[in-house]
């Protein structure tokens, strides 16, 4: 909720002190994607998908695909581990990599690790890694499944830096996200088609 509460701030810090090179091997796209709870470790069901999704989308492109590392237990203040690692990814690829369009995408808990990095502007609350002013110079699309920040009224798509550029999906019915009561929707968006939908809306912005 407290991650929900600054959801409108533009992310602010300062800027990754690693220095600018083109490495190799860089792929043309990479996506930075963080699991549900209780997934095995990876990108998860519905990160799985959506990559799968967007590779078929954007033509002869590389899609890379980073799974953040996080425990994605029930214990939800690990979430901030989750931004924390998510966040030190993004700031390897903005400085080695400075030409690979960046995804951000999380589903469920992995939802609310993105809600942190990209909504939270100073350390706190067990974040310690907050991304550079000129991120969204390099982030071209957000996708998330899921979100606990939609149910209070927050979807990402409000944020004044992210807005235009991030697909906030909520199942109908799914509690997680919605005031829905149907607790099996909330582990549908593979099924229900919704990573297609994220997929092709990231693909027109990649």
């Amino acid at each position: 909720m407290a991650a929900a509460a600054l959801l409108m701030a533009p992310s602010v810090a300062a800027p990754a002190t690693a220095p600018v090179a083109h490495a190799q091997g860089c792929p043309d796209i990479e996506v930075v994607f963080a699991r549900g709870t209780d997934e095995a470790a990876g990108l998860g069901r519905v990160g799985q998908s959506f990559v799968d999704s967007l590779r078929g989308r954007v033509g002869g492109r590389s899609v890379g695909a980073y799974a953040v590392n996080y425990p994605a237990t029930f214990d939800f203040l690990q979430v901030a581990a989750g931004a924390n690692d998510a966040s030190a990814h993004i700031q390897y690829m903005i400085a080695n990599c400075p030409n690979t369009r960046l995804v951000l995408g999380g589903y469920s808990q992995g939802a609310a690790v993105v809600d942190v990095i990209a909504a939270i502007p100073v350390p706190g609350a067990g974040f310690t890694n907050p991304l550079p002013p000129n991120t969204p110079d390099f982030v071209a699309a957000i996708a998330v499944f899921g979100n606990p920040s939609a149910k209070v009224g927050l979807p990402l798509t409000t944020s004044p830096v992210w807005g235009a550029r991030s697909i906030d999906l909520c199942n109908a019915g799914d509690p997680v996200c919605g005031p829905g009561d149907d607790v099996p929707a909330h582990s549908n968006y593979v099924s229900a088609g919704f990573t297609d939908q994220a997929a092709g809306f990231v693909a027109g912005l990649v």
